[in-house]
């Protein structure tokens, strides 16, 4: 992406810097592991109940192993325990067998996973080998980028070219990189075939920038969040490395410096120096990092949907969609929309499991669009059905000159009232439709794939997330003392969900950055296949003090009640763990060392991050300034 920078280009800058950074990948550790259930049926079909977030790709290729039409195979998918993109493809396969022993034993199958034969035998998040060099003026205002993220695939492509794609989008984050070239590499290895996880490439993406911000923070000499704030994107650098129009830089800088405030960031600063200065042992870090993510899809024929709604003559609702339920709340989401667009109490709406023979041809719930995708089909099926409650009530009661609004199940005509039951059984009677498909696709968005320009996205997600934390420097030992988020989902369509959305992500983050170590042998046989071997966060490792607000401004795109996306965006402001981490090491040579950080920074590797700033600044010098 980008235009390839010569030599010559680097040289105009006044500071010119480059490191690398290993990124280790992560398991999925979802409540429920993979599972399918296969019934034949009676015209030589299969039923299949599976934990999949894309019943159509798991009807498609269970259709295509058995040699049967897609119209033979109906995928139940009621709710899943836990998703996070470990069940996008790699569920699959587990479906295709249990439908092969039930096509050919004509009896029901299950297939059921241990835990350690499903962390051995499915794909992880992509580890990454990231490289930069960065050219910038003495103030630190970048010039010149060039970036290579290298995504480690395992033995198959599965997802990885969108996902090292996306990973090239978001290698800016927040910033604008002046005169920039990114390469992508997807490299075969010797594991098992890794797959989309929640953020898919993105926050590996993020971190290549990231690091750089920090270690050009220690050349400049400057406040790693001042040097971010002047290299955001701004007014006449506001156009990414692939040629997207940031249109709300005003907003993203906005939320930074809220945040800046909310968390007394600069004061804590002062004291966290003090502290450091009169402790040679545990040393303390803070950072404050943004977000920029984009919501879509990257494969543009995945943003549609699809939605179904029955009126039935009791008045209640029935809703079907191409979302799946993993936890994340999205049936209760689609439920509020239908009954807010029809004007109706939300106990009347029952949204049923997702089938492949109520809604055909889904794209998966993944890239954040299970809302913003499902949510507006749902509310287009719902807007025709109340246009044609309406266009009723106007015929029958003769009031074509008066509004006619439904709210909290009550037809108001004029100046006649209606309760809801009675209106659909008014209608029934006179013969309209209660039954409507709704869809949607998702505007503006393009991508030129040879020219590397477009607007893959249709909007930016925004979000600032400030980590303070406590490491031992003899140990290693990590403790996160505080954390502070302010996130930007647009008007929420559920405060309470996207609150737990965002921590839940920020808590995933943050053990992928700090404890969840993938080890694999020289076999490419995985050694971390348990919970006794592969730490996930404990309750021991929440922070001790969090605090989660969201940024209350509606979306400028026309969303789904102008609401943003929440499902990834929020799992990138685990990088202000990192970066904190990055800075109380930093402190060891008064910040005058950059730091070999690579994640993620267990003890391990934040005691050897340690041992390397005091054979480069000196021990004994470090303690006599203290």
């Amino acid at each position: 992406m980008g235009t390839p920078v010569s030599t010559e280009q680097f040289e105009k800058s006044d500071i010119i810097i480059s490191g690398q950074q290993h990124v280790g990948g992560q398991e999925h550790f979802y409540l429920e592991g993979q599972i399918s259930l296969a019934e034949l049926t009676e015209d030589g079909g299969i039923f299949l109940r599976t934990s999949s977030q894309h019943p159509t790709e798991v009807q498609t290729l269970v259709a295509e192993v058995l040699g049967i039409p897609f119209n033979k195979v109906t995928v139940d998918m009621r709710r899943m325990g836990g998703g996070f993109g470990g069940k996008e493809t790699q569920a699959a396969q587990w479906a295709c067998l249990a439908s092969m022993g039930a096509f050919l034993t004509g009896k029901a199958v299950k297939i059921r996973l241990p835990r350690s034969t499903d962390m051995s035998v499915t794909g992880k998040r992509h580890p990454f080998f990231n490289q930069y060099k960065i050219g910038a003026s003495k103030q630190g205002l970048i010039e010149t980028v060039e970036i290579e993220v290298n995504g480690l695939c395992g033995h198959s492509a599965d997802l990885s070219g969108a996902i090292v794609d996306r990973a090239m989008f978001h290698s800016d984050n927040a910033y604008f990189l002046g005169d920039a070239f990114v390469t992508g590499n997807r490299l075969k290895t010797d594991t098992v075939s890794h797959t989309a996880f929640r953020g898919f490439g993105g926050p590996q993406g993020m971190m290549v920038i990231e690091k750089a911000m920090q270690d050009l923070s220690i050349v400049v000499g400057e406040d790693a969040l001042d040097l971010r704030l002047k290299n955001l994107y701004r007014e006449g650098k506001a156009t990414t490395h692939y040629g997207m129009p940031v249109e709300q830089y005003e907003e993203l800088k906005e939320v930074i410096t809220q945040l800046e405030t909310r968390s007394d960031y600069r004061k804590r600063r002062e004291e966290i120096k003090k502290w450091n200065d009169t402790s040679p042992v545990l040393k303390k870090g803070l950072a404050l990092t943004p977000v920029k993510f984009g919501i879509s899809f990257t494969a543009l024929h995945l943003n549609q949907a699809g939605a179904l709604i029955h009126i039935y003559t009791d008045g209640s609702v029935q809703v079907s969609h191409g979302g799946t339920e993993m936890g994340q709340g999205l049936h209760t989401k689609i439920q509020q929309i239908v009954a807010q667009t029809l004007g109706i109490p939300f106990e009347l709406v029952l949204v049923t499991s997702t089938r492949t023979d109520k809604v055909p041809n889904t794209s998966p719930t993944a890239a954040s669009s299970g809302a913003d995708l499902n949510g507006m089909a749902a509310h287009n099926a719902a807007k025709e059905l109340k246009s044609r409650l309406l266009e009723f009530a106007h015929e029958t009661y003769q009031a074509t000159d008066a509004e006619a609004v439904i709210v909290d199940g009550v037809l108001t005509i004029g100046e006649k009232q209606v309760d809801w039951h009675s209106l659909v059984q008014q209608a029934y009677l006179n013969r309209v439709s209660l039954s409507a498909s709704g869809f949607y696709k998702t505007p503006k968005i393009w991508y030129d794939q040879e020219k590397s320009v477009g607007r893959p996205f249709f909007y930016f997600s925004l979000g600032a997330s400030c980590s303070e934390v406590t490491i031992d420097t003899l140990t290693g030992e990590l403790r996160v003392d505080r954390v502070d988020i302010l996130h930007d989902v647009g008007n929420s369509l559920n405060p309470a969900i996207d609150l737990g959305q965002i921590e839940g992500a920020f808590i995933q983050g943050m053990g992928w950055l700090t404890t969840e170590e993938l080890v694999w042998n020289k076999e490419g046989v995985l050694l971390s296949n348990s919970p006794m071997n592969y730490k996930i966060p404990t309750i021991g490792d929440y922070p001790k003090q969090m605090n989660v607000a969201l940024f209350d401004k509606a979306n400028p795109e026309h969303s789904i009640y102008r609401s943003k996306a929440v499902g990834e965006p929020p799992f990138m402001h685990a990088i202000s763990v990192w970066c904190a981490i990055y800075d109380a090491v930093a402190s060891i040579s008064n910040h005058t060392q950059a730091v070999d950080l690579n994640a993620p920074a267990t003890g391990e590797e934040i005691l050897k991050a340690c041992e390397k700033q005091y054979e480069q600044f000196g021990r004994e010098t470090t303690y006599a300034s203290q």
